[in-house]
């Protein structure tokens, strides 16, 4: 598989739960967002295009990345803003790398302001930046700096999981480090309901333990496959009726639709998920 997330091991498949009623769901944002990743071979050839056939698919909302040299996708923040707004899309969110937080941040963060992001989140760590314990609490600290940075400028900082996180080091989970030594007022996190489950967590079980800490997700779903991979919303087994039933309790404000590989064009399978959450989980 190619993709820019490091495959590890894991045992355990996120067990489906009980049907939740669909009051549940009456103050989950409807607004249905993506993230733009899924979409990465179009969009790097074509952005204007793709932006406009994320909205024809009936999507609100993006989450960009790639964020490079001040541009996203080739674009000032202005005109990329300016792109989305004449396709009525909003830009809560963008992805950026962990180096970005030792390069011009304080740049990236006006940028982020003029794109009209209210929150931008660290989406990966290499693995040479994340060997051991140690490792995740100068991260945590590197978190905490770059959150005030944020703050100031009237943005929310987060981090993004993968499934890295919860490997056990010694007893402990870099996850864990990243939720205890980070001040909850000024990190907070998405999660990544297919990467957590893959993992063997329950997210239900994490908004319970750290209510409000959960203000972005991505969700995708996993086969029902001894692969467990990568599915549209509403194709496989993760119980996204039970999760978004608890979104007040995570403090979940925006998701978004990704998959990280396809079985044929993304737009198709975002368009699947979007119609899956639409008469599921919104309506």
């Amino acid at each position: 598989m190619t993709t820019r997330r490091t495959f590890i091991k894991q045992t355990g498949l996120f067990s489906v739960a009980a049907f939740v009623t669909p009051s549940s769901f009456l103050k989950v944002n409807k607004k249905i967002g993506v993230q733009l990743y899924t979409l990465r071979g179009d969009i790097s050839k074509d952005p204007k295009s793709i932006i406009e056939k994320v909205a024809a698919i009936g999507y609100k909302e993006v989450e960009s990345f790639g964020y490079n040299s001040g541009k996203y996708f080739g674009m000032s923040p202005k005109e990329f803003s300016a792109l989305l707004k004449a396709n009525g899309l909003a830009h809560p969110s963008s992805h950026y790398m962990l180096a970005s937080l030792s390069g011009n941040w304080q740049k990236a963060i006006e940028d982020a302001v003029t794109a009209g992001q209210k929150y931008m989140v660290i989406a990966y760590l290499l693995d040479t930046e994340r060997k051991s314990m140690d490792d995740y609490k100068k991260i945590a600290a590197q978190f905490n700096v770059a959150a005030e940075a944020c703050k100031k400028a009237g943005i929310q900082f987060g981090y993004h999981n993968h499934d890295f996180e919860f490997v056990d080091m010694n007893g402990e989970h870099g996850f864990d480090i990243l939720l205890k030594e980070t001040d909850p007022k000024l990190v907070k996190f998405e999660l990544d309901l297919y990467w957590a489950s893959f993992a063997g967590k329950d997210p239900v079980e994490m908004f319970k333990q750290h209510p409000g800490r959960f203000p972005l997700w991505h969700v995708k779903d996993m086969d029902n496959t001894g692969k467990k991979f990568f599915t549209e919303v509403g194709n496989g087994v993760i119980d996204f009726k039970k999760i978004f039933a608890h979104a007040k309790e995570s403090g979940m404000q925006h998701y978004f639709v990704e998959q990280d590989e396809c079985p044929g064009p993304p737009l198709e399978s975002i368009e699947k998920s979007f119609k899956y959450i639409s008469k599921n989980l919104v309506s």
